[in-house]
């Protein structure tokens, strides 16, 4: 199907839109749709090559969402998923030769032995309405008793390798382990598509490091994304009370947490040594007060001319979609989009149709488009 079909079924999916809300920004303006409501805390969007849409629902769903602007009865062929706290199932991504093997990955929280749990990723066959085949190709390792920070996020590298965020799992008495090589709390991990380590990871063959890690000393980063120029992998983090990230992940470096940061405890009081540390990364940007980063998107389509080169991260605390524009990486202005939504914002990404989808963290949950107000269709 060509890109110019995709994106003809895509804007066709306003037809059935309950919101059409508009908004006066610094660079566009521009309109926001309700393509799907009725989602129970959905975290993972992906784009099929035929234009439909895989939605995650974190109690433990996947929904396609057809051109027609169609729900699909769940999925079937799921793994067991453990939803608590703000564990479930987590992010969706199509296999970069989907069209070929129709493989997707998906992020889940598992349980594994008694009430520990840990974060899985899965893959399996697409075929209609159910998965086949599935098989666990990563586990997090060791798999503890919490609620909490399970990461999540799977991007693909333009090599094709997969990268996956993980969380330090919140606890205090384990949270120090995002410095450890020796598990896998606190990281990003790259492995091959059917889940062995890459030759070329940074630890590889170190007897006292898990091989699977790319980076260490991240909290909860939740969003990441592919820079369109560099093809280097970006992350949003999330900070304790204040000190929310976002960050250059790149092979074998050390994002400092919790020995830096630019945040303090929900108590108020101070964590690790302050903002700086040698052999310890800088982020790009840090929010404080925070906004609750998930997701993460760079803008690189026409639609909106304005906002080509910006990178968009959602807000779940702060209820907002932030617009950031970029010099390399400098970020030189943040804007607050969609603040008069009141929506918590849990995934962004660019559609095949060169506009932004959003899904929105909550029980009635939705997903949203964002358009040109002046928006004039063309023939489909």
């Amino acid at each position: 199907m060509s890109a110019k079909t995709i994106a003809c079924l895509l804007l066709g999916l306003a037809a059935a839109s309950a919101l059409a809300a508009e908004f006066e920004t610094e660079r566009a303006r521009v309109r926001v749709v309700e393509v799907a409501a009725g989602l129970e805390h959905p975290w993972g969007l992906a784009f099929l090559p035929d234009g439909r849409m895989l939605v995650t629902e974190r109690p433990g769903r996947l929904r396609i969402l057809g051109s027609d602007g169609s729900l699909s009865a769940p999925v079937a062929g799921l793994p067991a998923v453990h939803a608590i706290g703000q564990g479930g199932l987590l992010d969706v991504a199509a296999d970069p030769d989907f069209s070929a093997n129709r493989f997707i990955y998906l992020s889940y929280a598992e349980r594994r032995g008694g009430e520990t749990n840990g974060t899985t990723v899965a893959r399996a066959r697409l075929a209609d309405d159910a998965l086949t085949g599935l098989e666990v190709i990563f586990r997090q390792q060791p798999a503890v008793e919490s609620p909490a920070h399970f990461g999540g996020r799977l991007v693909f590298a333009r090599d094709g390798r997969l990268f996956l965020t993980l969380g330090e799992r919140s606890a205090r008495h384990f949270i120090d382990r995002a410095q450890s090589l020796e598990d896998h709390f606190g990281k990003v991990v790259r492995i091959e598509r059917d889940g062995r380590v890459p030759a070329d990871n940074p630890f590889a063959g170190r007897a006292d490091a898990r091989p699977e890690i790319w980076s260490l000393g991240h909290r909860n980063p939740q969003g990441a994304a592919l820079h369109p120029d560099t093809g280097e992998l970006w992350s949003s983090e999330h900070g304790p009370r204040g000190g929310d990230e976002l960050n250059v992940v790149r092979a074998g470096r050390n994002y400092g947490w919790p020995v830096i940061t630019y945040g303090v405890a929900y108590s108020g009081d101070p964590i690790g040594i302050g903002t700086h540390h040698q052999g310890m990364e800088q982020p790009v940007y840090q929010w404080t007060p925070s906004i609750g980063t998930s997701g993460l998107a760079f803008y690189t389509a026409e639609r909106i001319p304005g906002w080509k080169g910006s990178a968009f991260v959602g807000g779940l605390v702060g209820r907002q979609l932030a617009r950031l524009e970029l010099d390399g990486e400098r970020v030189l202005r943040v804007e607050e989009l969609f603040t008069g939504l009141r929506e918590r914002i849990r995934d962004v990404r660019q559609g095949p149709d060169g506009l932004l989808y959003l899904l929105t963290d909550s029980p009635q949950g939705r997903l949203l488009r964002v358009e040109p107000a002046a928006n004039v269709e063309g023939e489909g």
